[in-house]
């Protein structure tokens, strides 16, 4: 009788794992979302929609094996902050991060909760991770662009616009990537012969303000507008913005130039918004972000408006028209 007793008992513990095991990778699992637009934001919807469509390939459905708990700050940094607690108080599995000015809020209220983001210039500038290789905390994601690109949109605006003699170079000093891309593009800017002047994007009285004194004074002026949340919250008004005035401006994303923008040159942004999908699924299967490496882009893509181009009495040269990904009539 002991003997069977001790059997039984010998069965049963080594049973217990295989079942804890199975209910755990059966439970319903909890990603939040942290995101800094608006709800009825289409460049964000469709971003969303690329990061579920992404994890829908990966096998997790919302509702079904995860629970998605979604914020919209609608621009607002204060409410970022307030979403960033809440999300966290959920005690998600991980959460979705898209941008830069997503990551800090989240990374003040937990160093343990892993953290993916998919739209940053500079994780390593920005004090997210360690190291590209190796993140080394609870963030990891994927890069945008390098720094490098800054004279690519120079090189862009002056071979579109060749008598382009001073540039506005809208960016967001409020994260580490604004300045740094500014430095890029003024290291290129003398071989170029153009003057720059930096303009911040703090708010939309701002930009206008700065866009309308630099137009202004400018005969032979341009633009350049570089990534960051700003950017994209206020993208209407600095394209609308840009027309009014006259200035040939380069961005760093396709939407701009679908939105009647002149030309674009960056990271395919859909992409990157799809890859961040694995890595969440990874981190939901147990692997670690401190293991997993930051990822640069794999995609890049050039976009061209000829309607905004003749808009604008310039003539696109043949050389961009043979290099462009996309050219909207």
């Amino acid at each position: 009788m002991r003997r069977r007793t001790f059997i039984s008992l010998l069965g049963g513990a080594a049973a217990w794992p295989l079942a804890a095991r199975a209910q755990q990778a059966d439970r319903m699992r909890r990603i939040g979302v942290l995101l800094p637009a608006a709800a009825d934001d289409a460049v964000y919807q469709t971003r969303m929609a690329a990061f579920l469509g992404g994890l829908q390939q990966l096998g997790w459905t919302d509702g079904r094996n995860v629970r998605i708990d979604t914020r919209w700050a609608a621009g607002d940094a204060d409410l970022i902050r307030k979403y960033a607690g809440e999300l966290v108080a959920l005690g998600p599995d991980v959460v979705m991060a898209f941008t830069s000015g997503a990551v800090p809020p989240l990374q003040q209220v937990t160093r343990a909760i892993p953290i993916v983001f998919a739209i940053v210039a500079d994780p390593v500038g920005a004090g997210y991770v360690e190291s590209l290789a190796r993140p080394g905390g609870n963030v990891t994601g994927f890069t945008t662009f390098e720094y490098a690109l800054g004279g690519k949109w120079l090189e862009l605006l002056k071979e579109i616009a060749p008598r382009t003699a001073r540039v506005a170079v809208l960016r967001d000093s409020a994260i580490a990537a604004g300045p740094a891309e500014f430095g890029a593009i003024q290291t290129v800017a003398p071989s170029f012969g153009v003057e720059l002047r930096p303009i911040d994007m703090r708010n939309a009285g701002e930009i206008e303000r700065a866009i309308t004194e630099f137009a202004a004074a400018s005969s032979n002026g341009g633009l350049i507008v570089t990534g960051s949340t700003a950017a994209t919250v206020h993208r209407e008004l600095i394209i609308a913005l840009a027309a009014r005035h006259r200035l040939p401006a380069v961005y760093y994303a396709r939407y701009y130039v679908t939105g009647d923008g002149l030309i674009s040159y960056g990271s395919d942004i859909l992409d990157q918004c799809e890859r961040a999908a694995s890595y969440v699924d990874r981190i939901l299967k147990g692997e670690k972000p401190a293991d997993l490496p930051v990822q640069a882009p794999t995609k890049y893509e050039l976009v061209i408006n000829l309607k905004t181009a003749r808009a604008l009495g310039l003539t696109v040269p043949p050389s961009i028209l043979a290099r462009a990904d996309e050219v909207i009539e």
